[in-house]
């Protein structure tokens, strides 16, 4: 399994974002249609709501890819 670090710099980002944003979609758009598709899991279940906000401490599991969120240091 292939583990990405993703360090959050507010309080939280939607999920299609944190899709994005760590490479595994090329778009936004993208990432709503990942999510729709069933693929994705935060904290072990199954997400379907396209912008989940996302908070430091959670994990999103996209196939064999594990985003583990942290909060950015300061």
């Amino acid at each position: 399994m292939q583990t990405l670090d993703f360090e959050l710099d507010r309080d939280f980002v939607e999920l299609n974002q944190l899709l994005k944003l760590t490479g595994l979609c090329d778009s936004g758009g993208a990432g709503k249609q990942l999510v729709a598709s069933g693929a994705v899991s935060v904290d072990g279940a199954t997400e379907q709501r396209k912008t989940a906000k996302i908070r430091a401490g959670q994990r999103v599991r996209v196939g064999d890819v594990e985003i583990h969120v942290t909060d950015a240091p300061q």
